[in-house]
């Protein structure tokens, strides 16, 4: 095991998840356009810019940027330590493909600011979490848990495998429903819960979205639509079958160990993580609680692809060793 690999991996991680944090402060706070062009800020090379004039949005953008870049350096870095060191061809080319992830994470980020096109905005975010998956399973295959065969050390259920997957393909779509409805920059369409605007299903015809906005307008808030509306309804569903795949997960694990450990850690973090969506709404989307939100979704997300690799992996190895016995 090469433990200097491992920690650089780790560390790198960690960056990058306080990166996403970052990010989600951006968002939150209305920030994302305080710096107008880009690669430099006002001008300036973006290392040079003067301290004295990170203020308001533009300290949150900023900061974001020359975290980014450090992130950035240490993937790069990251990627020739694994190709110089690591002989398993396919970790090899998981480095490679993160490597080209946060290449294209940056060019996005960089695109979103020169064409000012909240579109982009979304599949930057979405870009985000899976580089930090990526960068996950780069640490996890070079640490002793995995080297030491503890990742192969349970009794193989396949279907289960495919249980992981789906419910981890349903929390990135609810992440990507989060994402869309964050850069929409209407703040929040639906300010009330468990209801919508008092109703369980709010009515989305043309009089009835006229009369929220009609409400809306006398407290202040931006106009919505009914996709914004319809868009924030699909994300509190698909939270409540999220919230069910995971309990599955748990229960089919409750008896596999060390798979049963995770499976409860996991409910929990979706569990805390729909509190967060709850508390947003409750607080009016307050930046602080909006940004928690952001982050625990991105630390479920990332479980659940770190579970799906461990399983799809635990199965192929199964497989294997039933071909030549």
């Amino acid at each position: 095991m090469n433990r200097c690999l491992h920690l650089f991996a780790t560390v790198t991680t960690i960056c990058a998840f306080v990166l996403i944090c970052s990010g989600g402060l951006v968002t939150s706070k209305g920030a994302g356009m305080s710096v107008p062009d880009w690669p430099t800020t006002y001008g300036y090379n973006m290392f040079l810019f003067p301290v004295s004039r990170w203020i308001g949005g533009v300290l949150y953008e900023h900061t974001h940027r020359l975290l980014a870049s450090a992130v950035g350096a240490l993937t790069l870095l990251l990627t020739a330590y694994v190709l110089v060191v690591e002989k398993r061809h396919w970790v090899r080319v998981i480095a490679t493909l993160t490597c080209a992830s946060v290449i294209f994470q940056g060019i996005l980020g960089g695109l979103r600011v020169t064409l000012n096109a909240s579109l982009i905005g979304i599949f930057h975010g979405m870009v985000a979490q899976s580089f930090l998956s990526l960068l996950g399973v780069l640490a996890v295959v070079t640490g002793t848990p995995f080297l030491s065969g503890e990742y192969t050390s349970f009794r193989v259920v396949r279907e289960l495998k495919w249980v992981t997957m789906i419910v981890t393909g349903v929390i990135f779509t609810q992440l990507a429903v989060a994402a869309s409805m964050r850069h929409a920059h209407t703040g929040l369409s639906i300010p009330d819960f468990p209801t919508a605007y008092g109703k369980w299903w709010p009515s989305l015809d043309s009089a009835s979205v006229a009369r929220i906005n009609d409400m809306r307008a006398a407290h202040g808030q931006a106009a919505t639509s009914a996709a914004q509306i319809a868009l924030q309804m699909v994300h509190r569903a698909l939270a409540v079958l999220a919230f069910a795949g995971v309990v599955v997960f748990a229960w089919l694990t409750r008896h596999i160990y060390p798979l049963n450990r995770w499976g409860k850690i996991w409910v929990l973090l979706v569990a805390i993580q729909i509190g967060l969506g709850i508390w947003t709404i409750w607080s009016n989307k307050a930046a602080d609680i909006a940004t928690a939100h952001v982050s625990i979704g991105a630390l479920v997300f990332f479980l659940g692809v770190q579970l799906t690799f461990w399983l799809f992996y635990a199965a192929d190895n199964h497989i294997r060793l039933l071909s030549k016995s």
